[in-house]
C-alpha cells in the first residue's frame, strides 16, 4: 500500500478544512484583506508539507525495514513494535501454528502406520521368498522370484521414504568403505542383473568417505535400478572411482536408452517422468531420482548427471570432506 493511499482520508480531511476556511473567509467576512488569506494559506501549506515530508520519510524507512525483514524466515508482525493490528496478526499466527501442529501430528501418525505396515508386510514376503525356492518348475520359480523381488524393493523404498520425511531424519555419518557399499548394492540387485544379462565392470578403489552406509546403498540401489528399467541390447554397467584433490568421485554408467537434452536438467524434480515416456516399456513415478537428490543433499554429497540419448547415462556422486557431520 502506497503512502498516499494509506493516509488519503487524513489528507482529504486537512484539505477540506483548509478549503472550508478559505470559503468562510471569502464569502462571509465583509472587511477582509485577501493578502492576509494568502499569507495564512502559505503558512498552513508550509506546515503541512513539513509534517507530510517528515511522516513520508519515516514511512519510507519503515517500508525498507519491512522489506528487509520479509526476506528472512521470521514472522514480521512479531518483530515490528508499531505494526498495525498486531493483536489480530498474533492471533492468526497462533491459530495457524496450532493447525500446522495438528497436521504435523497426523503426518507423523501416518508415517508410523506405513512404517509398521512395511515391517509386517516383510514377514510374509520373506516367507514367500523361501517358499519360492521349493518350486520345481524353474521358469515359474524365476517368474515368481522376479515379482517378489520387485515387491521387496518397493517396500524397502517406502520404508526409507517414510524415514526421510520424518522430522528426525536418522543420519549415522561415519567413515565407510566405498567398495563395500557398491558391493552391497550390487548384491541387492543381483537377481535382476543376472536375469537381464547385464555385464558389469567394477573398478572401485579402496576409498574411505564420510557417509551413512544405509542411505548411500539406497542411493546406489536407485541408480542401478534405473539402469535395469531402461535396458537395451547387450546391457552393461560400469562403476568406477576417481580421486581429485580433496574429493572422491563415484561414477555409475549404463548403456541404456539415455536421457534427452531437454530432460537432463529436470530429472531430479519431484514427479518428473521425461518426455519420451520410455517407449511405453515402463511407467515411471518420477520419485526415485527425486529421493536420491534429497538424500544426497542431506548427506552432504553432490550428484551430477551426463547423458547422450540413445547411448549412455552417467551419474557421478561427489564425496566432499563432510566430516563436520561427526561433530
Amino acid at each position: 500500500m502506497s503512502y498516499f493511499k494509506k493516509n488519503c482520508k487524513w489528507l482529504l480531511l486537512c484539505a477540506g478544512m483548509v478549503l472550508s476556511f478559505n470559503l468562510y473567509f471569502i464569502v462571509l467576512m465583509r472587511d477582509r484583506n485577501v493578502a492576509y488569506l494568502y499569507y495564512l494559506d502559505f503558512l498552513i501549506l508550509t506546515f503541512f508539507l513539513v509534517i507530510i515530508g517528515v511522516d513520508f520519510g519515516r514511512y519510507r524507512k519503515d517500508e525498507k525495514e519491512k522489506r528487509k525483514l520479509m526476506q528472512g524466515d521470521d514472522v514480521v508482525s512479531l518483530l515490528l513494535s508499531d505494526f498495525e493490528n498486531k493483536d489480530i496478526a498474533e492471533h492468526d499466527v497462533q491459530v495457524l501454528k496450532e493447525k500446522l501442529q495438528e497436521q504435523f501430528r497426523e503426518n507423523c501418525e501416518l508415517q508410523d502406520y506405513v512404517a509398521k505396515w512395511c515391517h509386517e508386510f516383510k514377514i510374509p514376503l520373506s516367507a514367500s521368498l523361501l517358499m519360492d525356492e521349493k518350486i520345481e518348475d524353474r521358469e515359474l520359480r524365476n517368474l515368481m522370484r522376479g515379482q517378489l523381488e520387485k515387491m521387496n524393493q518397493q517396500v524397502n523404498s517406502m520404508m526409507l521414504g517414510c524415514k526421510m520425511q520424518s522430522p528426525l531424519f536418522d543420519l549415522q555419518i561415519k567413515k565407510v568403505s566405498l567398495p563395500e557399499c557398491v558391493k552391497s548394492s550390487v548384491r541387492n540387485n543381483q537377481f535382476f542383473l543376472i536375469q537381464k544379462g547385464f555385464s558389469m565392470k567394477l573398478q572401485v578403489e579402496e576409498h574411505l568417505v564420510y557417509s551413512d552406509p544405509a542411505w548411500l546403498v539406497y542411493v546406489l540401489d536407485q541408480l542401478i535400478s534405473n539402469a535395469l528399467k531402461y535396458v537395451r541390447e547387450e546391457p552393461k554397467i560400469s562403476i568406477w572411482t576417481e580421486a581429485k584433490e580433496k574429493q572422491v568421485q563415484l561414477f555409475i554408467e549404463d548403456n541404456g536408452e539415455g536421457i534427452k537434452d531437454c530432460d537432463v536438467g529436470r530429472i531430479f524434480e519431484k514427479g518428473f517422468t521425461g518426455s519420451n515416456y520410455h517407449n511405453g516399456k515402463y511407467k515411471s513415478t518420477g520419485m526415485g531420482l527425486y529421493m536420491v537428490s534429497k538424500i544426497i543433499g542431506r548427506l552432504g554429497h553432490e550428484i551430477r548427471v551426463e547423458s547422450q540419448y540413445g547411448a549412455y547415462t552417467r551419474f557421478c556422486i561427489v564425496f566432499k570432506n563432510n566430516d563436520y557431520f561427526m561433530l
